[in-house]
């Protein structure tokens, strides 16, 4: 990718919920995008719609101008970047590799220094917003590395997201998300514990949303969530598993910086025992059946 050609090919390994949605968005934008997921039939419904699936992440990479990690987990990325077949050691020439997954600010700058030390850049550029927000493009994307890759990329940022907001250098951006997160996490259970107590007290949960909405607590998890809440809608647009991992990854960061996250380590808490009932593949909206569960208001 020189001058004014541009990114045109895409590679996007990780089509989960959130990769999904970005593949759906980059096809929107007449980008030519590959696939590659451990779960072969993840790939299925978008094939219909432009998708050219691969056998593994080299294959999917193989060309791309672009590549795209959107992973579960730290083992995942860092085995898919710097593992033994991964793309450090299958992929050549003036292509970026696009890292965003919620994973540790270190992590992401060994990811960027092995990127860097094999001639390749590396942005690091997780998105703030649920599967089904990131579907309809209601987004942003924070991003952290070279200003000239960024500018080069805003095409593609832009296709999927409605800002691209550039933090500072990498890192920084997975430092913004998990700060992102740490609020989307409390908010969501703050909300929770308000629909209990109303509950608890006979008030009607959709009675009490609707007085939320429109009071000084209106916030975005209340627009997002609190419906998911109140209709008992648990499928996944951000499942409990993967936002333990992200609370852990938030008080882990707390340590190494000295920042004391008190709330966070009880919303953590309440995010365990959640997965622990069997409900770690729900969405985040589930944590309000456990503190249903204890305030005596079953299931």
């Amino acid at each position: 990718m020189n001058g004014g050609v541009g990114i045109k090919k895409i590679a996007l390994v990780g089509v989960g919920l959130l990769g999904t949605a970005v593949a759906e968005r980059l096809l929107a934008g007449g980008f030519a995008v590959t696939g590659y997921d451990t779960r072969p039939e993840a790939l299925d419904a978008l094939r219909p719609r432009g998708l050219t699936s691969a056998a593994n992440p080299a294959a999917a990479a193989r060309g791309a101008d672009a590549v795209f990690t959107i992973l579960p987990s730290l083992h995942a990325v860092d085995a898919v970047v710097r593992g033994p077949g991964g793309l450090l050691d299958t992929v050549s020439g003036p292509m970026i590799l696009i890292q965003m997954s919620t994973i540790s600010p270190a992590l992401t700058r060994e990811l960027a220094a092995a990127a860097s030390g094999r001639g390749l850049r590396f942005l690091d550029a997780p998105m703030s917003g649920t599967s089904a927000m990131v579907a309809r493009g209601d987004c942003t994307i924070f991003v952290g590395g070279d200003p000239a890759s960024i500018e080069a990329c805003r095409p593609v940022f832009d296709a999927i997201a409605r800002t691209t907001i550039r933090v500072g250098e990498v890192g920084q951006a997975s430092l913004a998300k998990l700060a992102t997160n740490l609020l989307v996490g409390l908010n969501t259970a703050a909300l929770a514990e308000a629909l209990v107590l109303g509950a608890k007290g006979g008030l009607a949960p959709a009675t009490l949303l609707a007085v939320l909405k429109e009071s000084a607590a209106g916030s975005r998890m209340v627009d997002v969530r609190g419906p998911l809440m109140v209709d008992r809608r648990f499928d996944p647009q951000m499942k409990i598993d993967l936002f333990l991992k992200d609370f852990t990854l938030m008080l882990e960061e707390g340590r190494r910086l000295g920042a004391p996250l008190p709330l966070t380590s009880l919303a953590r808490e309440l995010t365990a025992a959640t997965a622990g009932r069997g409900r770690g593949g729900d969405d985040l909206a589930a944590l309000i059946t456990t503190l249903e569960t204890m305030a005596g208001l079953g299931d």
